[in-house]
């Protein structure tokens, strides 16, 4: 029994269960167990946290054993699958069975003990029937550079397709991969939809426009499916209802103010807002990703797995993937790259951006950190600066204090300059933390390093201009 007959046949039990195919981390776990590695070593090789990995493992079991009727863990799996091969082969000898991925010539049968099989993309008579996708993905960019992020892309699969969420926030800042990993998960995901279609809310039009654009999308196909009538459009939120569809909205922070507190809607798309409550509180079978700098103010930041809503805000990269950017731009690990890598936080834009500066400077990683130097390339000034522009004169005088500070600090201990009172204070501080600006560990706050050192540049460069 060969890797690929185990995949295949598992991943038929675990559609049989839950009506969803193998993920890519049920499939890292079984193909590691199958390879005989340990738990450790698998996440390791995805980079991925042990103790979930485990959890995930034991569900896998868990639906192994309902649909093999006997107790299946990770000790005894190969064992088990091949008794499960070894009964199809003898059950089905009579009709010419050829062992690949269970291919039965002649009349479809389920295997013993398991009739409710789905063998992948196959409808059944237990299935219902998956209509012609219709995906409209012109505005999505080219993958191009993906590194690994199993972890979140596990937890947006598992919150769209298994969870059925109906609103999801995918937020970071500038240069993180939210874009990236979202094309990533569009690609994995997009055949599980009706209708697939991606909008980048780059001066987008009114909400009418483009829930004019989705309906001539829907209605268009229908006519296409069916015979053509005279039926007016319905509603959009009716189409989300009858179909089930993704709609993905990249740059969602195009539709809020500048100089205000984050997720404040422009004048012209305050409808938007309606639209968001109205796709978390109405019951349909369609999902919405936004992605952008900030969530919608209606979005919180924490959410319970009891809501059709999940906010995901994107981090840097591990350590060991981050070194694979630094030894694209010819950094070898020598080279004190993890210290690199921290100081601008595992973010790939950031990283790209001073690695090349490094490279064309001739210049070594070590060289950069004496003294805690932290280099800010005009190309990354103007990433950083585009996401200050957008803050509140509040936010900016909360980010120039903490600038000034070498430690985390708490709230008391910002009000004791007696600039902000404590209400504009928490506000500026739920702002700034919405935007990922500003990093909260318990009670504590700070400013990343390379923010702190953009507005320690910038407050410098007005001084002199003042001084002038």
């Amino acid at each position: 029994m060969n890797l690929k007959e185990v995949l295949q046949m598992a991943d038929e039990m675990v559609f049989a269960k839950t009506g969803q195919h193998l993920d890519n981390l049920q499939e890292a776990i079984l193909r590691g167990t199958m390879q005989g590695e340990k738990y450790t070593k698998i996440a390791e090789d995805i980079h991925f946290n042990e103790s979930y990995l485990r959890q995930v493992g034991s569900q896998l079991w868990q639906i192994l054993s309902e649909e093999l009727g006997e107790d299946v863990n990770k000790t005894n799996v190969r064992s088990a699958m091949e008794r499960l091969q070894v009964s199809i082969v003898s059950h089905y000898a009579q009709d010419s069975v050829q062992i690949g991925f269970v291919n039965f010539c002649g009349e479809n049968r389920d295997p013993p003990d398991r009739p409710n099989s789905h063998p992948r993309n196959q409808e059944t008579s237990n299935s219902k029937p998956i209509k012609t996708p219709h995906q409209d993905l012109s505005e999505m960019p080219e993958l191009g550079d993906f590194y690994s992020r199993t972890p979140e892309l596990h937890t947006l699969t598992t919150s769209i397709l298994q969870q059925r969420c109906r609103l999801i926030t995918l937020t970071g800042i500038s240069g993180i991969g939210k874009t990236t990993l979202a094309v990533q998960l569009v690609q994995q995901i997009k055949d599980e939809f009706e209708y697939a279609v991606w909008y980048t809310l780059d001066e987008f039009p009114t909400l009418e426009k483009f829930q004019s654009n989705l309906i001539q999308l829907f209605s268009h196909s229908e006519k296409e499916d069916s015979s053509p009538t005279n039926q007016k459009p319905l509603p959009l939120i009716k189409y989300l209802q009858n179909h089930r569809c993704l709609v993905v909205l990249d740059d969602v922070h195009n539709l809020f103010s500048s100089g205000e507190l984050a997720g404040k809607y422009k004048p012209d798309y305050e409808e938007y807002r309606s639209l968001f409550k109205q796709i978390e509180k109405l019951s349909h079978q369609s999902c919405f990703l936004l992605i952008g700098w900030e969530p919608p103010k209606e979005v919180p930041q924490l959410t319970s797995e009891n809501t059709p809503i999940r906010t995901l805000q994107l981090t840097g990269l591990d350590t060991a993937t981050a070194q694979e950017i630094l030894r694209d731009k010819g950094l070898a690990e020598s080279d004190n790259c993890e210290a690199l890598i921290h100081r601008y936080q595992g973010n790939p834009l950031w990283l790209k951006s001073v690695a090349t500066l490094i490279q064309e400077l001739g210049i070594g990683a070590s060289e950069l950190l004496i003294d805690d130097t932290i280099l800010l390339p005009e190309d990354l000034k103007d990433v950083l600066q585009q996401q200050y522009d957008r803050t509140s004169e509040l936010e900016k005088q909360v980010m120039s204090l903490l600038a000034t500070e070498n430690q985390p600090v708490n709230v008391a201990k910002l009000l004791q300059n007696g600039q902000i009172s404590s209400s504009d204070l928490l506000n500026a501080l739920q702002s700034l933390s919405r935007r990922c600006l500003i990093e909260k560990e318990a009670s504590l706050y700070t400013l990343p390093p390379v923010l702190k050192q953009y507005i320690k540049t910038r407050r410098s460069h007005l001084t002199n201009i003042d001084s002038e």
